[in-house]
């Protein structure tokens, strides 16, 4: 079996660096998900060959990358990503796909796997009846689970994506209990976020106040996890690592259980790594600071005019580097944390106010408001135009919170 190469941790000291690039190689898709920020399906007419793939990699080696995430639509549609992947792995970066799996058998795995690939992240969003209807693909949960065990069939190291949303919060528990009988390692939960198709959608997004059940449920799971681990005997760090996405949190009483790997060093959010150390690559050479940003206001040039270097010194990469608290505002501006947390994920908050600076879904913002019978309410303002990584505009609107026994 191939030796996979674990991921190195990310330093003060590599601040400026894009330690970490996320990139979407194609838009074919072969699942049109409901959810999709991107709405893949068809690849751009004007995606990048081969010839010009390499080229990328090679100066995001010379850049300093350490680790680079495929992503598509479905990256492995290219049958060039094998011949990325090897380069990539011969020039010693730890090479990982994120997949919704639709198609991933275990020849595909196979060759994933001869080419250099180090790990696979899978999309689990809830039990069938949720997860089909996040995927608009009527046994799509079947083949993200067999598409898991595919993939460590090969040998690959495989972790498991999860939306979180009206449709998908109340069955984690199912879902935990899934990936553990599936001897899954890592578990990330995110945010649906209302852009692309999903801000079609703003019916879907989580209730703001949400936040707080959705992470004590999670802070719990990983408290059994630690427990099973132990009862079997295991180390701390065999047990499953249930991990936040960026824009899930924060500063909750569980924050630094949550951010921190079992038996590891303790972890905290510290701000927006957009541009820090990350930046995206769009399918034809838009570069932005985080693939996730949408791509109109974050758009620092393209590949095929610009150089990598000049286009990752951009003011719209290198905001999260320069930022201070006086873009903050709404409840952000005026936060305990704001000087280290900056208003969490600036894609979130972004796609849904229109604006970085307030981020809406926050454990600590919640419980405050509770404190004092609030809560907030989003409602849609704006519609999205209907493109690639596109959004619209949401508002808030603060209401009681209801009393014990009130419909909520």
């Amino acid at each position: 079996m191939t030796r996979r190469r674990p991921a190195r941790s990310v330093t003060p000291a590599d601040e400026g660096t894009p330690i970490y690039a996320v990139w979407e190689i194609t838009l074919r898709c072969d699942q049109a998900c409901a959810h999709c920020g991107s709405r893949a399906v068809r690849a751009r007419p004007d995606e990048l060959s081969t010839a010009e793939l390499l080229e990328v990699a090679a100066k995001l080696v010379a850049m300093g990358s350490r680790e680079v995430t495929l992503i598509g639509g479905e990256a492995y549609l290219r049958e060039d990503v094998y011949e990325l992947i090897a380069y990539l792995h011969r020039q010693g970066v730890r090479v990982t796909m994120q997949t919704g799996g639709k198609g991933l058998d275990l020849h595909r795995c196979e060759r994933l796997v001869g080419a250099g690939l180090d790990a696979i992240g899978v999309s689990v969003d809830g039990p069938a009846e949720v997860h089909d209807v996040l995927r608009d693909n009527r046994g799509s949960h079947t083949a993200a689970l067999a598409a898991l065990d595919n993939a460590r069939a090969a040998g690959l190291v495989t972790s498991v994506n999860t939306q979180i949303n009206r449709l998908s919060w109340r069955f984690l528990p199912d879902v935990y209990e899934a990936l553990q009988a599936r001897g899954v390692r890592a578990w990330r939960g995110q945010l649906t976020v209302p852009m692309g198709r999903a801000a079609d959608r703003p019916h879907w997004l989580l209730e703001p106040w949400r936040i707080i059940e959705v992470i004590d449920t999670l802070a719990e799971l990983q408290r059994d996890a630690v427990e099973r681990a132990r009862a079997a005997g295991r180390p701390l760090e065999a047990a499953m690592n249930i991990a936040l996405g960026n824009n899930l949190g924060y500063f909750g009483p569980h924050e630094e259980l949550l951010r921190s790997h079992p038996g590891g060093d303790s972890a905290h959010w510290s701000g927006c790594s957009a541009g820090r150390f990350t930046i995206g690559i769009e399918s034809d050479g838009t570069v932005k600071a985080c693939p996730s940003l949408p791509t109109h206001p974050y758009t620092g040039g393209n590949l095929r005019d610009i150089p990598l270097e000049e286009i990752w010194q951009a003011p719209e990469l290198t905001f999260a580097r320069d930022r201070t608290t006086e873009e903050l505002w709404g409840f952000c501006a005026g936060c305990y944390y704001a000087e280290i947390c900056k208003a969490g994920c600036s894609w979130t908050s972004h796609t849904t106010l229109g604006r970085r600076g307030n981020m809406p879904w926050c454990y600590h913002r919640a419980s405050k408001l509770k404190e004092q019978g609030l809560r907030e309410r989003l409602i849609p303002a704006q519609a999205p135009p209907g493109v690639p990584y596109d959004f619209g505009r949401l508002e808030l609107i603060e209401e009681p919170w209801p009393e014990e026994g009130e419909p909520g």
